[in-house]
């Protein structure tokens, strides 16, 4: 196949695929995040349409903090926090940027993830709770403030693999979080993903 018409298939194909979520994107995007139409339709494809993510692996972005949601953007940004997908994506935001899209996803709806949790497994997490003193942060609720992200309600997997990626130290950007989950075994912890995500 010449190779004008190979650019020309790939180009029909990647516009065929894109094209749903870029058209769900520019519906959901008003003037005010014009700026940054682009960068959201590029976040939706794995975070899911305004962030409302039904892949376990990817957070619930949709009625997260904003200042939590700006503070990653710029971790990632800078390398603080490490990611092979959201280091490179982010490298080249602004801080205004940066604001633009940690504001797009805290006004959305969080979704209704509906996760169930077995007994023996919420004793578990409160005991670890109680142990770890989280309210003091995340509040009785866990559904966050200006400064500490909700995690009720979110991915199990996701919220799993954040505590241990803490304990392990791959995740760097918060060191006293990582002290304290090294004190916790890693079932201790998987018992508080699942908790938190049924609340």
């Amino acid at each position: 196949m010449p190779s004008r018409f190979l650019k020309l298939f790939l180009f029909l194909c990647s516009t065929c695929y894109l094209g749903p979520v870029i058209a769900l994107a520019n519906d959901a995007v008003d003037d005010e995040f014009a700026p940054v139409a682009g960068i959201l339709e590029s976040c939706e494809v794995c975070h899911g349409e305004g962030g409302a993510s039904t892949q376990q692996q990817y957070p619930i972005l949709a009625g997260q903090e904003f200042y939590y949601l700006y503070v990653q953007l710029k971790d990632f940004n800078s390398g603080l926090r490490a990611d092979p997908i959201m280091g490179p994506l982010s490298s080249a935001l602004d801080k205004e940027s940066m604001q633009l899209i940690a504001k797009y996803f805290s006004e959305q709806k969080w979704p209704d993830t509906a996760y169930m949790n077995g007994d023996q497994a919420t004793q578990s997490a409160k005991s670890v709770i109680t142990a770890g003193q989280c309210v003091a942060c995340h509040l009785g609720a866990f559904h966050g403030n200006s400064r500490v992200p909700r995690l009720a309600g979110q991915h199990p997997e996701y919220l799993a693999k954040t505590m241990l990626d803490f304990k392990s130290k791959a995740r760097r950007n918060s060191p006293a979080k990582g002290s304290l989950l090294a004190s916790f075994d890693d079932q201790e912890l998987v018992d508080v993903a699942q908790y938190l995500s049924s609340l």
